[in-house]
């Protein structure tokens, strides 16, 4: 015997039927997928922000708990000297970028490089660039008022070494006025320390800085005596080359050895340009 409730749901159930046999259009079905698409889509997001947020509260308990082992345990803080400050791949980035110019043509145009972390000889590459900054406005307030000004500063970088212990970052500078000249600074940089290293301090020998000279007088004598275009101030005529001060650019190849590098006019005729010399590993030990 049916009950009250039986002839309720009777109805109920015939009408199910009928709406399920309703047709539906292609597009409105697709509609409504994409609907229920789109909302599991926002449920599995906002799970994921709740996880990163317990996550990241983790993490700084954990960076907290670092610091303090740290700052609390000279063993843990000794050991942390050694981690090296630079990765074994350098990220060399342009920090920014100086450009100007004048009414009457003056321009500079100053590429500033930067090594990507928390690193000292950023420093070095940035007061580098401001001295070269302050030599193009020196020469736009010295030519103040000229109809048409004869100068301009380019300078650009590229990293010519990284290792696993140094990185090498070479800065090459143009300057035209009536005629042009070009120089160059590069800085070699210890990864461990982060820390722009002199030649004097890798060599770390005065009888080493020695050595490397006489090899550079060598090879220059030797050039020379192959090929009449090259020429060399050589010791014994006026500015020539006596030996390294410990100053000088370098950096090492892929292969290890001791690249010293000099600006134009610095050992040589403007003609010959930078000029570069590879040193034996025989003689650097």
């Amino acid at each position: 015997m049916k009950t009250q409730d039986d002839h309720r749901r009777e109805p109920m159930e015939m009408w199910k039927e009928e709406y399920d046999q309703i047709p539906v259009p292609q597009e409105a079905r697709d509609g409504i997928e994409a609907g229920i698409m789109r909302a599991k889509l926002e449920k599995k997001r906002s799970d994921r922000m709740k996880n990163m947020k317990r996550t990241g509260v983790t993490a700084a308990a954990l960076v907290l708990t670092f610091g303090i082992a740290v700052n609390a345990s000279p063993v843990v803080a000794q050991a942390m000297d050694g981690i090296p400050v630079i990765g074994s791949i350098a990220r060399v980035v342009t920090i920014r970028n100086y450009n100007e110019s004048t009414n009457n043509g003056m321009m500079a145009d100053i590429s500033v490089p930067q090594i990507d972390g928390n690193v000292a000889a950023n420093a070095d590459m940035d007061a580098y660039a401001k001295e070269l900054i302050s030599r193009y406005e020196k020469e736009v307030v010295a030519q103040l008022g000229q109809e048409e000004g004869h100068y301009a500063l380019e300078s650009s970088y590229e990293v010519v070494s990284d290792n696993d212990k140094y990185v090498s970052i070479r800065i090459n500078t143009e300057e035209t006025m009536a005629s042009g000249a070009e120089f160059v600074k590069i800085f070699t940089v210890d990864k461990a320390t982060g820390q722009t290293v002199s030649l004097k301090d890798f060599l770390n020998s005065p009888e080493k800085l020695e050595a490397v000279s006489q090899n550079i007088k060598d090879q220059m004598a030797a050039q020379m005596a192959e090929d009449e275009g090259k020429v060399y101030f050589t010791e014994g005529e006026p500015g020539g080359f006596t030996g390294l001060t410990g100053d000088e650019n370098f950096y090492l190849n892929e292969s290890g050895e001791l690249v010293i590098v000099f600006g134009e006019y610095e050992v040589a005729p403007g003609y010959m340009g930078t000029v570069s010399f590879t040193i034996p590993k025989d003689v650097t030990k």
